[in-house]
């Protein structure tokens, strides 16, 4: 018979073999800042509000706070949304990504592929990353298949014409899972340039969205916003306050901004859980200060977005290499730990780790946290003046309409399910 001692031993064994080949999965909550971050900023922004916005927003603040987490059930029910919750732009730049257009459409336009069939039966691959670079005024086509077309080795495509062309026929099937574009239009694009191909089939492949459009997507939300204000829609207010407070919390958290996103590419998967949900479940509470001052009003809601994430990245080498440091010297057999989550046992980070992660990071954790609070009532600030400063004690009570409530039913019923479709953070 083993005894208890040689029992033990092969325990910790069977532990530190486990870490040592990955880092420990973190079952701390939800995705991103946790269903418990989310819910906390969100509530808390609420009191950066002014006088004039406060009484509102604190009458509802229990559906502000319980609908912070729609965006990660929405995950479940369509492929599209997972994309809005990050941004890695390290996969197209280094900091601070001045290659990377701040423009939706610019970005697309840049790194979205077209293909021409021709009645030949040739294909083309004439815009792309890998074959048009991008200059003041035009993109320059270069390569064999610009030969095939053209009859030369590389021709300088006006950038507007291009640009209004992806725009209305390409961008315009955003949602759809073919770009396809009517031959006759392609001809039409390129007919002063006397091209010595006819179009058969054409089609364009979105080769940026896959690495998320969180940048993008804020300004859009925040134009929603300033929308349902200026038609005092509460129920809309409610809904996009709730949301684009998701967004912005998202847009604070480092990882969210990295190809790296999850330390799967430095052998730290797990990081991610670690950072944005292990550390506010253990300390939020206890040593978080929530009094951030009061929401600003923004000019340009677009750049302060992209300044956000800029800062949020500024902070993803930290992250990363100093848990790589704490693993190294902190003893192996403390560094993971046993909890009971509801019916189950699951290893997640021991409480005296992530204290000591959570310290040499200077509070970043906290930092952003409170960086997220006061950004979301600025946003709901600056669409609200932007809206022309309506009067919130003259709006009706919101109204859940049949439609809001079926949707709300069908993503809680998907995300109960479990199968979350597009990336997941935390695998």
């Amino acid at each position: 018979m083993i005894n208890k001692r040689l029992l033990t031993l092969m325990l910790l064994l069977g532990v530190f073999i486990f870490v040592q080949s990955s880092f420990a999965p973190c079952t701390c909550g939800e995705d991103e800042w946790g269903f418990f971050g989310h819910r906390r900023i969100n509530r808390m922004a609420v009191f950066t509000l002014p006088p004039q916005m406060i009484k509102f927003y604190k009458k509802n603040i229990e559906y502000i706070t319980d609908h912070a987490v729609d965006p990660d059930k929405r995950r479940y029910a369509t492929k599209h949304e997972a994309v809005r919750h990050y941004v890695d732009i390290d996969h197209w730049d280094s900091f601070p990504f001045n290659e990377v257009p701040r423009k939706f459409t610019d970005a697309l336009v840049k790194y979205s592929d077209l293909f021409v069939i021709t009645e030949a039966k040739d294909t083309l691959h004439l815009f792309g990353k890998d074959v048009a670079k991008v200059h003041p005024g035009f993109i320059r086509m270069k390569g064999e298949d610009v030969k095939t077309a053209f009859g030369k080795d590389s021709l300088d495509f006006p950038y507007e014409d291009y640009h209004d062309f992806f725009r209305k026929y390409c961008e315009s099937q955003y949602y759809e899972d073919d770009w396809i574009v009517k031959p006759a239009l392609v001809d039409d694009l390129f007919k002063k340039f006397q091209p010595k191909f006819k179009t058969k089939k054409a089609y364009a492949v979105d080769e940026f969205s896959g690495y998320g459009i969180l940048p993008y997507h804020l300004p859009k939300v925040q134009r929603q916003l300033t929308e349902a204000f200026a038609t005092k829609n509460t129920s809309r207010i409610l809904r996009i306050s709730a949301e684009i407070g998701h967004y912005i919390g998202d847009a604070h958290v480092p990882l969210h901004t990295t190809e790296n996103y999850n330390g799967q590419l430095t052998n730290q998967n797990g990081i991610h859980g670690f950072w944005e949900s292990r550390i506010p479940e253990l300390f939020a509470d206890k040593t978080f200060d929530y009094f951030v001052g009061k929401a600003e009003y923004w000019d340009d809601p677009s750049k302060t977005y992209w300044d956000v994430v800029l800062k949020s990245h500024s902070h993803v080498d930290s992250v990363l290499l100093i848990e790589k440091d704490l693993s190294k010297i902190f003893p192996q057999d403390k560094q993971y730990c046993y909890e009971k989550r509801l019916e189950s046992t699951v290893l997640v980070p021991c409480t005296a780790y992530a204290d000591a992660f959570n310290k040499r990071m200077n509070g970043m954790v906290e930092e952003r946290m409170r960086a997220s609070i006061r950004a979301i009532g600025s946003a709901w600030f600056t669409a609200w003046v932007d809206a022309g400063q309506p009067d919130l004690n003259d709006f009706d009570d919101p109204q859940t309409t049949r439609e809001e409530k079926k949707r709300m039913r069908e993503e809680e019923k998907l995300f109960k399910q479990g199968k979350s479709k597009g990336r997941q953070h935390g695998s």
